[in-house]
Formats: C-alpha cells, structure tokens, sequence
C-alpha cells in the first residue's frame, strides 16, 4: 500500500471547488492592505494576525462568520481583489491543484464605489494572471447571501449570468443556513439555470438533512456545498446519489463550525463508501488555517483514505467542475495520466 506522504499530496493532481475568497487571503497581504487603506486590524504582525483569524472557538456556522468582517474590510477596491485572487491561485498552483472555482458575494465589495461588474472583474484579472504564470485553471462562482432579500439574490444571478462565458462558472447560496431556507431565494436559482448556469448551495452545515433536501428540491442544484447532515435523511441520500449530486466537502470548517464534532466523525467516509460523489475543498484557508494538501492529509490520518481513494476524491473534482465538457475532457486525459504515474510510482 501507498504511503501518504505530504509530498505525495502536493503532487496528486487536484481542484478546489469551495473555496471563500474571502476568507483566503493571506494574513501578510491583509496587514498591507489594511495599511494602505487605513482599516484597523485586531493584530499588528502576520503571524499574530493569523492566529487571530483561526477560528477555534465558534459555537456555530454564524459565529466562525464573524471573522470575515476584517477580511472584507480591505476588500472594497479592484486592486485589492485583483491581487488577493491572484494570490490565492498561486497558493492553490503551489499545492498541486490544477482547477481552481473561487466563490464570493461581490454584493460585498462594492461599500467603497466599485459596482457590481467591478467587483466581477477584478477577480477575473487576477485569475487570468495565475493562469498565465502558473497554468491553473480558474473560474468565480457568485455566491448570494440566504438573509438578504431574493430580489438581491435575483441581481446577483443576473450579474453571473451576464459574466457566464467569461469567467464566471457557477452560482451559488451561502451565510448562515438557520431561518433562512435556499427556497427563499428560489427564483434567483431559476434564472441561473434557466440561462444555462449550472448551481451549487451551501446546505447541511448550518442546520439538518432538509436544508439539504429544499437545496436540491427546490433549488435544482447539482452540487451541495458541505451536506455534512445528508446521511440524517436516507431517502434523501440515496436520491443524491443515484443522481450523482456532488457533496463539496470541508473537513476542518466543518469541526470548527460544530457540523460534526471531530475530524473522526466526518461523514466524507461514509460518503465514499456508499459511492457518494465526494470532493476535497479548503472552504476558507485563512479562517481554518490550512491547505488542501492538509484536507487530504487528515482524510487519510482521521478517516483511514489510502492514496488510491484519494486519488479517485481527486478526480471527482474534474469531472464535477463547472466546465464545459471539452474543457473537462482536456483536462482529465494529463490528470489521469498524472495520477497513473503516481499510483504506479507508489507500488513500485
């Protein structure tokens, strides 16, 4: 049998599928951005910055929340996103992940004057920058936020669907999941969809199984972003799986924001083992101060993965990335070459 080495890791070719923009900036950048645009910060070095940041004592989903007020605070500017998005490509292309989907609600960086295309396009540069320089793929997914109003919601699609083509991938329903059901903001999904956008929705994290159930039923989506409560409901499981619906699944946010209560008692195992289509994600690097090498790691140390099943997690990622098909084909045939290599490697 392989042994999973970190190095290993770093080399299996990977995506990144759930990931906050917001909540992966690095704690250096955020201390000069702060700077030069004149926001306090509740620490004055990286390294104490960065521990700041790491959430280790939130109850739930809304208080591990509350840190991306300062993330957001220097976020207002097409410089500050251009870079910040740029940066986090570069960490991503470093960590051996080839694809890239990064998510944000761009409602929330237009405080200082930026519209809405704007705080679209700037992102883009960034990833169009990382791909010229490092190879990585990226695309934004717009994300809505479930307490506020569906007409914000609504513009929000609109805004995607206009950049679909150019950039922009995917849409999607996040914020605090408790009170706010996806349906509320039903028609926002529609009109995605309608116009050929495909969606994914935060569910299962921040309340139960029928989060899950209004995000899929309701909602129409494809994927489901953490789904750490769907084994709750096993007609709804099945559902999901018969209909291969990707769970995006976070192992450390989803102790951090008490989804489950340990790395041990992450539901990814019994996923893959009842054939669920499951995917790797980071969710927020900074706030869990981690790496996608370090989710694949514990999937390995907690939840007993060998190399070879993370192999198969990592291809998932490809044939569920909100591409088109001769973009997703492109891409596997170097993945699975690579990843053959890497298994042969690993038995010799």
């Amino acid at each position: 049998m392989t042994v999973v080495t970190s190095d290993l890791l770093r080399r299996l070719p990977k995506t990144e599928l759930h990931c906050h923009l917001d909540g992966c900036v690095r704690a250096s950048t955020l201390l000069e951005l702060a700077a030069e645009y004149d926001k306090p910060m509740p620490a004055d070095d990286a390294e104490a910055l960065a521990q700041y940041m790491l959430v280790d004592d939130a109850e739930n989903l809304e208080d591990y929340l509350e840190r991306f007020s300062v993330t957001l605070s220097v976020m207002q500017t097409s410089e500050a996103l251009e870079r910040i998005t740029y940066e986090l490509a570069e960490d991503a292309a470093r960590e051996g992940v080839r694809y890239l989907e990064t998510r944000y609600a761009p409602v929330l960086n237009v405080r200082g004057g930026l519209s809405l295309e704007e705080a679209v396009e700037a992102p883009l540069r960034g990833l169009a920058r990382a791909h010229q320089e490092y190879g990585i793929v990226g695309r934004v997914i717009v994300c809505a936020i479930r307490n506020m109003a569906p007409e914000v919601s609504l513009e929000l699609a609109r805004l995607a669907v206009a950049f679909k083509g150019r950039g922009v991938a995917g849409f999607d329903l996040a914020g605090g999941e408790a009170g706010n059901p996806a349906s509320r903001h039903k028609e926002a999904f529609d009109f995605a969809r309608e116009n050929d956008l495909p969606c994914t929705c935060h569910a299962g994290e921040g309340a139960g199984a029928e989060s899950v159930r209004d995000a899929v039923h309701r909602c129409c989506v494809c994927r489901v972003g953490h789904g750490t409560r769907l084994l709750e409901d096993e007609s709804l499981t099945e559902y999901v799986n018969d209909r291969r619906i990707t769970i995006e699944c976070c192992i450390t946010s989803n102790v951090q924001t008490r989804a489950t209560q340990s790395f041990d008692t992450h539901p990814l195992r019994q996923f893959f083992d009842r054939g669920l289509n499951v995917v790797l994600s980071t969710d927020n690097r900074l706030m869990s101060g981690i790496t996608l090498v370090d989710e694949y790691q514990r999937a390995a140390t907690h939840l007993g993965f060998t190399f070879e099943e993370l192999c198969a997690v990592a291809r998932n990622g490809f044939t569920s990335a909100f591409l088109h098909e001769n973009e997703r084909s492109a891409l596997l045939a170097t993945v699975d070459r690579d990843i053959a290599a890497l298994l042969a490697e690993g038995r010799s």
